[in-house]
């Protein structure tokens, strides 16, 4: 996808005309998906209309916390991240790969047909996409493409919302990925409350996402809109929850393997892998074969699987990384450290799930702020 073209002009979208952009892109093939309100968080999943939408909730994160609680507007995208990110649809927890059965001569392998419908991504945070850009790579830039990968992404139209606020976990700014989307959407939005008013200042960052748009009743942007939006996304810089230094941060990290502060965080680590499976960006799977009682049929599925696991290191003779401390280590340094010497760029987008949904709050950025504080320079 092109960046953005800034000849473009902004143009706005008015709420009531908002279900509109349900209806253009059903009339284009695309099952809108997005965010709603079930089990108390806000969670992503499809949507017939607007109607479903977290109009009027936002969330409070900390550090092992999120609670969800009423605003005092009716605001659609008045919240932060929750629990799931955009890679379930691209690159699902379960995939089955192939089924054989047995013949007369031997067996015969069954390809998996991959199921790819047109999905129409509502919400998509810019630290959302950067983490989506960061899985093409990891997917696509290499020698082997993972065609299931290729196909759902090909049919995938991004509409990113930017962000009005930050949560107490967000760090994207020290990232350089957020709160504003500047590449990867092929329509971005910045809704406007005040003054009475609910709009949407809405742009268009691709071929596919211009003809959307024109298929929308909207109309130009002011000068007041444009500052509107631009002081929304400005309130969100200004109060991120977290930050982290990223200055010479691989070589902090590499030059650091018996740093003390390892064994502190693996004296609390649950090893429960809630932090890879909630990261936008964790791409670990495992391969597993199964077969029914008869020895007739047999599958292979690939799983989600995590660095924290004690069988994803083993290996003839043990687990490579049989300790906390060694499973802990291998995460954090491989997000923030050897992520860019496989694929030239962080592992992190700096969204905070992994410190939200740590179940005993255990925070990256402290982290690694400890061992600066503490490393011979």
């Amino acid at each position: 996808m092109k960046p953005p073209d800034p000849c473009r002009p902004a143009t706005v979208l008015e709420r009531a005309d908002f279900p509109r952009l349900f209806e253009v892109l059903a009339g284009r093939g695309y099952q809108v998906v997005g965010p709603t309100v079930r089990d108390g968080a806000i969670v992503y999943d499809a949507l017939d209309g607007p109607e479903q939408l977290p109009a009027g909730w936002t969330d409070e994160q900390d550090g092992g916390t999120y609670r969800l609680k009423r605003r005092a507007d009716a605001a659609l995208f008045g919240y932060v991240v929750g629990p799931h990110s955009w890679k379930k649809f691209l690159f699902p927890p379960e995939q089955r790969v192939f089924r054989a059965h047995r013949t007369a001569d031997g067996f015969e392998v069954l390809p998996e047909e991959v199921a790819a419908p047109k999905l129409a991504f509502l919400g998509v945070r810019s630290c959302e996409l950067h983490a989506i850009a960061i899985q093409d790579r990891v997917f696509l830039g290499g020698r082997f493409v993972d065609a299931a990968y290729q196909l759902r992404r090909a049919n995938a139209f991004l509409i990113a919302v930017n962000c009005g606020q930050a949560g107490g976990t967000c760090f994207c700014a020290s990232m350089h990925t957020g709160p504003k989307a500047t590449t990867g959407y092929d329509l971005a939005l910045t809704e406007i409350l005040e003054n009475g008013r609910h709009a949407f200042l809405i742009e268009a960052g691709s071929a596919t996402g211009a003809e959307v748009l024109a298929e929308l009743p909207h109309h130009p942007a002011t000068a007041a809109d444009t500052t509107a939006a631009e002081a929304a996304t400005a309130r969100a810089t200004a109060h991120m929850g977290r930050s982290l230094d990223t200055r010479g941060i691989k070589d902090l990290l590499y030059r650091n393997p018996d740093h003390p502060r390892w064994k502190d965080v693996a004296d609390r680590c649950l090893s429960c892998a809630n932090c890879t499976m909630v990261c936008p960006t964790c791409f670990c799977s495992n391969v597993e074969d199964v077969t029914d009682l008869t020895g007739e049929h047999a599958e292979r599925w690939r799983k989600w699987d995590s660095c924290f696991t004690l069988s994803f290191s083993h290996v003839t003779g043990g687990a490579v990384r049989p300790t906390v401390k060694a499973r802990y280590r291998q995460w954090l340094t491989h997000k923030l450290a050897s992520w860019i010497d496989q694929f030239g760029t962080s592992g992190c987008v700096g969204c905070g799930r992994c410190i939200t949904w740590c179940p005993v709050a255990i925070d990256l950025t402290e982290e690694v702020r400890a061992i600066r504080e503490s490393s011979p320079a």
